[in-house]
């Protein structure tokens, strides 16, 4: 019989980004960054308040993974969560960032004790979720993500996989409204490691 598989997203799920993604923009770019409902757009100005262009904005993300991940700390009770599911489930982080920084993903969570396969993707989450359980044929999957279009994206390529939507990051959180595709809204691993292990037992998503 096969195991059961958790698929989890990893910036403000596993590790805190934004608020350490903020602080780098304010020490080296003199940047004011403040995310609304959970959203990128529209929330960077400059110095003297006037808006900082999005396009400007993505390739300073892409900087930040590029020099700055050892500055993401862990999510409380998360690393404690996955060891406990690791036990009778398979784990695979999928996370939206480019194939080069799969190594530093990696190493980065393994300073964290999270020692599970990584998977980098771009785009909607559902296809390689969907490439995910034809290769482990799981008994049951839970899929955990702090984005509402990726739960949507879970709904309509993989509909037989529980969906998690989880806010770690406390500043965010209360402005992000639950995922309208997600089974169930938790943004505390203690109360998700139940709640994961609930839907293993019941066996696939009706």
């Amino acid at each position: 019989m096969t195991r059961p598989l958790l698929i989890t997203d990893c910036d403000e799920v596993l590790l805190h980004m934004v608020t350490h993604f903020g602080a780098w923009l304010a020490d080296v770019h003199d940047l004011d960054f403040r995310p609304d409902g959970g959203h990128f757009t529209a929330s960077t100005r400059r110095s003297d308040g006037s808006p900082f262009p999005d396009e400007q904005l993505w390739p300073l993300l892409n900087g930040f993974f590029e020099t700055e991940m050892d500055r993401q700390t862990l999510v409380p009770h998360a690393a404690e969560a996955l060891a406990a599911i690791a036990q009778v489930a398979d784990v695979v982080v999928l996370t939206n960032i480019l194939e080069c920084w799969h190594a530093g993903r990696v190493a980065q969570l393994d300073r964290y004790g999270i020692r599970h396969r990584v998977v980098c993707n771009q785009g909607g989450k559902g296809v390689p979720a969907a490439a995910l359980l034809k290769e482990y044929q799981p008994s049951a999957a839970v899929f955990v993500d702090d984005l509402a279009t990726h739960h949507s994206s879970l709904a309509r390529h993989t509909p037989s996989v529980w969906r998690l939507h989880m806010v770690s990051e406390p500043t965010l959180a209360p402005a992000v409204p639950p995922a309208p595709d997600a089974d169930a809204r938790i943004d505390d691993w203690r109360a998700a490691q139940g709640w994961i292990l609930a839907r293993f037992a019941d066996g696939p998503r009706q």
